[in-house]
């Protein structure tokens, strides 16, 4: 037993990091199948394995180093978040339920902790009777200390800035009690030093200055843990706070003490006098304290310089009253005793240059590509499509539609096609129409609501029954809780951030339904129109007379010379988007991303905004198009302008029979328009319902994840409340005067029923001494209270 601290292991449990490993290479196209990392991932496994033994050995940090070594590495490889669930147990109880966080920092934070408390139990272990022993504890205890500076400095930060708001940083992983543990090792680190000073028979006053650091460093971990926010003190053991709070007053009056020795030899008498009684003050707190839960060594400590001081202190007033006769001045006059520091934070070299560890060692994922790396191409695919989607597909929809707007306000082409060809279909509308009836317009409309219907029916599915599966939940916890209290969060406060999520996914598929309705609404209005497209030119709209050749003639040539050079427009416009997307599919900047990487430092921890550059550089290549499409924006309003031509509209109001047939050309042309519309919006429909799918599929995998932390959490309780039922129903051999009749004894193998929850917390009475026993003893009960009936009587 010592009278120091060490600091318990966080305890962990195995991990599934092949399955992890494999999911995140297949979901994020590594373009490597995942079994070429098969070696990587048995090294990281038995890395990880040969650290969390709990063994207490020096070859153990050379384990930890190496394993943390790999682990940063990996870190440039991989992102923090693959999938993998990590469970460490809160290092004041590793039998509780462990914090689980899906975060490689976590693991490296955790590790780094766990490498401290290595070097911390190291320290407490050496035997500090003899100098070298003292020497190799204060050693340890700074790189503890040391470690814990560098998991602040290093690991820490990176662990905080990638946790959402949802998970929040244990209470062990704090700032604060990092704080506190890196003072405290100081603080023992330190005591080994006054220790090794004491054997040494060094100067009072030196010793003093070392004790009074001591008592500096206890302090502050005192201060640390006491000013925490939020609070840290149930991250602590019990007995820890008291624990430290004792070794501070310990030291301080120790230092008081030897420095009252310092003050004697330079005939200081009074002020020896008020050392010492300063001291004794400071013992008395520290032995007051000590009581309340500290160690047995920490309190006979306390015990043995109380006493000292006490008998010095009687030694010292007797002959200055005596002898000297020097006044003594007050404890807060006395001068300071200046605290010599003798320990600092150690980084262990391991931690400062992790590739020397691995000299000799193959690289975890050293021919994986890095994260940083990867999640730039997938910046760039992203960027370049909206690119191409935004900026050239959708612009040039955009300026299709305007012109064909436009057009229709005028009635055009059909006005023209009507003066041109008063028989028959005009030869625009011929090929609109013999487009139509090669897809089998009408059939592929009414298959794709089918399809839309479907998509939408799935997903209301899946989202039903993410909400069924909380909602069983639900059940579970509300049947717990009429059994038996519990600490944790009632459900529908637990699980509030995924109904809030199915309450926005429900009102973006009610959005979504109105959307379809509205689309079927127009294909119900446009139906027969479209179905007319499909007629045989035979059945089209005819005139009976061709009107006469004069100004209308002249204004029609000029107006279709306009019509076509627009149409040259569109078909240039469709001829980029054509050539953007061919050099879309084809663009791959994997290969100069990798060559970039490679030109890195190979353990520099690759970020994407590092290949900002170069994404700019390639994305450059689709301005032309970008350009392209201006340009025809500019060149079709200049041209629209040109088409209102009032002369000619003017000039075709008198003829009936060409109106009429000109109206019907352009209900068809119209028709087509509003169909390839119609098509474009259930394209989109069944895209966004893919999509919408995919993460509702998420989202349920979510819910049942969650569900099955939760049930895990009710098999712990559960399993609780069947122990204590199981202690409750074991007899209770309490003696009494005369034993009753044995009850029948429980069977091994009774069925569980008797296990009831209700039964749980219950005692089971001892037995009692028969009725008739003289142990038994009479007491005489106060009358009872009136009834109710009786009052009423009586006011009557």
């Amino acid at each position: 037993m010592s009278n120091q601290l060490s600091i318990p292991f966080k305890r962990t449990y195995a991990i599934p990091l092949r399955d992890a490993v494999y999911g995140h290479i297949q979901s994020k196209n590594y373009n490597v199948h995942p079994e070429a990392f098969k070696w990587d991932i048995n090294r990281w496994e038995e890395l990880r394995k040969a650290v969390t033994n709990s063994s207490v050995h020096v070859d153990q940090v050379e384990a930890i180093l190496a394993y943390h070594a790999q682990l940063a590495f990996i870190l440039t490889k991989l992102p923090e978040d693959i999938t993998l669930d990590i469970p460490y147990a809160p290092v004041s109880s590793p039998d509780a339920l462990p914090v689980t966080l899906s975060n490689l920092h976590f693991e490296r934070c955790c590790l780094l902790f766990n490498l401290a408390s290595l070097y911390s139990q190291l320290g407490l272990a050496e035997d500090r009777t003899a100098p070298d022993g003292v020497k190799r504890a204060s050693a340890f205890y700074q790189s503890s200390a040391g470690t814990f500076s560098y998991l602040k400095a290093h690991a820490w930060p990176k662990l905080q800035s990638s946790l959402s708001e949802e998970d929040g940083l244990p209470l062990d992983l704090s700032e604060a009690f990092l704080n506190s543990m890196e003072s405290l090792m100081l603080a023992q680190a330190q005591e080994c030093a006054w220790q090794w000073a004491v054997m040494g028979r060094n100067s009072n006053g030196t010793i003093a200055k070392l004790a009074m650091q001591v008592s500096a460093l206890y302090d502050g971990a005192r201060l640390a843990i006491r000013s925490a926010v939020p609070a840290i003190w149930g991250a602590l053991p019990s007995e820890w706070t008291v624990h430290i709070e004792v070794k501070s007053l310990h030291f301080s009056a120790a230092a008081q003490y030897r420095k009252s020795f310092d003050d004697t030899e330079r005939n200081r008498y009074g002020h020896e006098v008020a050392r010492l009684t300063f001291a004794q003050t400071m013992a008395k707190k520290a032995f007051d304290t000590a009581r309340r839960g500290a160690s047995k060594l920490v309190l006979e400590d306390v015990k043995s310089l109380l006493e000292i001081v006490d008998s010095n202190l009687t030694r010292a007033r007797r002959d200055n009253d005596l002898i000297y006769h020097q006044d003594v001045p007050a404890a807060s006059s006395l001068p300071q005793i200046q605290p010599a520091s003798m320990v600092a934070s150690v980084v262990p070299p391991g931690l400062i240059e992790p590739k020397k560890i691995l000299e000799n060692d193959d690289l975890i994922f050293g021919g994986l590509i890095g994260w940083g790396a990867q999640t730039a191409i997938e910046i760039y695919n992203d960027r370049r499509t909206t690119t191409v989607k935004e900026h050239i597909k959708d612009r040039a929809q955009q300026l299709n539609d305007a012109y064909t707007q436009e057009l229709q306000l005028h009635s055009l082409p059909a006005a023209l096609d009507a003066l041109d060809k008063p028989i028959g279909l005009p030869p625009s509308l011929l090929k609109k129409a013999e487009e139509v009836r090669l897809e089998n317009g009408p059939d592929r409309v009414e298959k794709s609501f089918e399809d839309v219907e479907m998509l939408a029916q799935r997903a209301m599915a899946l989202l039903t029954e993410s909400l069924d599966i909380l909602d069983q939940e639900a059940s579970e916890d509300e049947q717990l809780r009429r059994i038996t209290l519990t600490q944790r969060l009632p459900s529908h406060q637990a699980n509030e951030q995924f109904t809030s999520k199915a309450e926005r996914y429900r009102n973006i598929l009610h959005q979504a339904a109105e959307s379809d309705a509205l689309v079927r609404q127009r294909w119900d209005e446009w139906e027969k129109c479209v179905i007319q497209l499909t007629w045989d030119e035979a059945c089209s709209p005819t005139s009976t007379r061709r009107p006469e050749i004069g100004a209308t003639q002249t204004h029609a040539r000029a107006l279709r010379v306009l019509l076509e050079q627009l149409d040259d427009l569109v078909r240039e416009r469709n001829q980029l988007v054509s050539r953007a997307q061919r050099l879309a599919d084809a663009d791959d900047i994997s290969a100069r991303i990798l060559k970039e990487a490679a030109g890195l430092e190979k353990w520099a921890e690759i970020q994407p905004s590092m290949f900002e550059e170069t994404l700019d550089q390639e994305l450059a290549k689709y301005d032309k198009f970008r350009r392209g499409m201006e340009d025809s924006a500019a060149k079709q309003s200049e041209l629209l302008e040109g088409t209102r031509m009032d002369s000619f509209i003017s000039s075709r109001r008198e003829d009936p029979s060409v109106k009429e047939r000109e109206h019907a050309l352009q209900s068809l042309d119209l028709s087509y328009h509003k169909y390839k519309e119609i098509v474009r919006h259930l394209d989109e429909g069944m895209q966004f319902y893919n999509d919408l799918t995919a993460i509702l599929i998420r989202f349920k995998e979510s819910c049942v994840e969650w569900v099955m932390g939760r049930r895990s959490e009710l098999h712990s309780i559960t399993g609780q409340m069947n122990g204590l039922t199981i202690e409750a129903d074991s007899p209770v051999q309490v003696p009494t005067p005369v034993s009753p009749p044995s009850h029948p004894a429980v069977v091994s193998g009774a069925p569980h029923s008797s296990l009831h929850p209700s039964r749980v917390g219950r005692q089971i009475a001892p037995d009692l001494p028969p009725p008739d026993s003289d142990q038994w003893q009479v007491m005489e009960l106060p009358p009872p209270p009136p009834s109710h009936r009786t009052s009423k009587q009586r006011k009557k």
